[in-house]
């Protein structure tokens, strides 16, 4: 055995607490808010502090106070410090979003103080922050408060014109909230400029956790990013995140996160027409994800409406989710082709969404048809269309849309069919328009073909997993009373 040897089998030896140790993880608290604590592998860390940073706008006293109003809706007490907005301001802000936080502090479960600094005291250099401090832990005393959020606290150090002072004041408002073990956030903004930030630099170094927030704009539409820089003892998802505010607080919204879990395809259902389902080998698996992909008036709009019509004729519930036409306008313009959704919608088997597409971000959208999901619960969804998506927002936006909704429905077991807008001279590897093709479990591609001297429609099933699909080209048309396949006279030209 050579000399090299024993270090070798150290440098394998898989790592451990110790001898007679066992790793023993950091205590949380959970956020409750959506998403987050996904991202932060449980929660804040406790009696630790965590530094919320990010530009104006982005939603830190937001995020920050519904974390103490859920804690203290739950049980816990928590005290809010802020230094920027006036108390009324933010219980009439959190009002609007349902957190009502007059009513906790009423039952003694919170305090919220917007505290006043004398600046005279401050420059004649009699004023630190030690009789702040005394202040917060005799109302964190009485209402026996372990969270604490201070609002601004760059505001709070920034009335020091020494930054020396500043700097050691801060170092003091650290220790001190080590010593009280108090969970706490701190806010601050972000600077975009170089002076700004180097000056509370410092901050990241004493946090225990940092969670970063950022809002951009691309293409006209402004989105929220959200991203965990460092974890002190702990792991944390390290990607940046789209979050939204809604009415009801902040949402999370990891797509890189999309787990596979999907539920094994269900039964058959049928697509809407008898001849159709021969051509699939019985029609679609339930809880599939099904593509129609053609050009203009290729009849993809009046296949998805057959398929709702029929789906909810028999007991289904369908939602039918329109980023080019309105309600009205696709019931309508469907009559001329013998298909009904009025009964369907007024009997609430089928629903629509219609929005337009660059109204919101893609994060924002993706939230409203989950939201509307989760309370409809559909057997069955229709998106019309995804080449819209891509005026949603930056490049990839259209993919992250797509591949959260199929996933989504996947998951719930619903069975989803997609319509693209597709340039017929395009290659079938793009069909989907947004690179989501191999997500896909059946696509379908209609076209326009010229027989004999005749413009006519084509069908072609390019897959169907699972399933002895047809792999002909298969002639249909659009009828008074629907849609009819028929049986072509010749292939040429196909």
């Amino acid at each position: 055995m050579s000399e090299h040897q024993p270090e070798q089998q150290v440098l394998n030896k898989p790592a451990s607490a110790g001898p007679g140790k066992t790793a023993k993880p950091i205590s949380k608290l959970a956020t409750g808010i959506a998403g987050l604590d996904e991202v932060l592998h449980g929660g804040f860390p406790e009696k630790r502090t965590t530094l919320l940073k990010g530009a104006a706008g982005t939603g830190k006293t937001v995020l920050g106070l519904e974390f103490l109003y859920r804690a203290a809706a739950g049980g816990r007490p928590a005290v809010l410090v802020s230094f920027e907005e006036a108390a009324k301001t933010l219980r009439e802000n959190a009002l609007a979003t349902g957190w009502d936080i007059s009513a906790l502090e009423k039952s003694g479960r919170f305090f919220l103080w917007n505290a006043k600094i004398d600046r005279r005291a401050v420059t004649s250099g009699d004023f630190d922050i030690s009789s702040l401090l005394g202040v917060v832990k005799g109302k964190a005393e009485q209402i026996g408060a372990s969270l604490i959020m201070i609002d601004a606290v760059d505001v709070l150090m920034g009335i020091f014109e020494d930054l020396l002072k500043e700097r050691n004041e801060l170092y003091r408002l650290h220790d001190w909230l080590a010593e009280q073990q108090f969970t706490a956030l701190l806010t601050a903004k972000a600077h975009r400029d170089p002076a700004h930030t180097d000056r509370y630099e410092f901050l990241d170094y004493m946090a225990d956790c940092i969670v970063k927030l950022d809002m951009r704009v691309e293409n006209q539409v402004a989105t929220r990013r959200l991203r965990v820089i460092k974890y002190r003892g702990s792991g944390f998802c390290a990607n940046e995140y789209p979050y939204i505010i809604t009415a009801g607080g902040n949402v999370v919204m990891p797509i890189t996160e999309m787990r596979l879990r999907h539920r094994p395809p269900g039964g058959r259902v049928s697509c809407g027409d008898g001849r159709l389902d021969d051509l699939l080998g019985g029609g679609l698996f339930r809880g599939s994800s099904v593509l129609l992909a053609g050009g203009t008036g290729t009849g993809k709009t009046t296949m998805a409406a057959n398929f709702a019509e029929k789906a909810c004729a028999a007991g289904g519930r369908m939602l039918y989710i329109s980023f080019e036409e309105s309600q009205p306008s696709i019931i309508e313009s469907m009559r001329s082709a013998g298909i009904d959704l009025r009964p369907a919608t007024k009997n609430g088997n089928l629903q629509f969404h219609t929005i337009m597409p660059e109204s919101l971000a893609v994060e924002e959208h993706l939230y409203r048809v989950l939201h509307k999901m989760e309370g409809f619960r559909p057997d069955h969804v229709v998106v019309d269309a995804i080449s819209a998506c891509k005026r949603m927002g930056p490049e990839g936006a259209p993919f992250d849309f797509v591949a959260r909704l199929v996933d989504s429905c996947k998951s719930r077991g619903i069975t989803c069919l997609l319509i693209n807008q597709h340039d017929s001279s395009g290659s079938q590897t793009h069909l989907s328009g947004v690179g989501a093709s191999s997500i896909i479990d059946t696509l379908i591609v209609l076209r326009f073909v010229e027989i004999a001297g005749r413009v006519q429609r084509d069908l072609l099933i390019v897959k169907s997993r699972g399933t002895a699909h047809s792999n002909r080209h298969h002639r249909f048309c659009i009828t008074d009373n629907g849609i009819r396949f028929e049986a072509y006279k010749t292939a040429e030209g196909i």
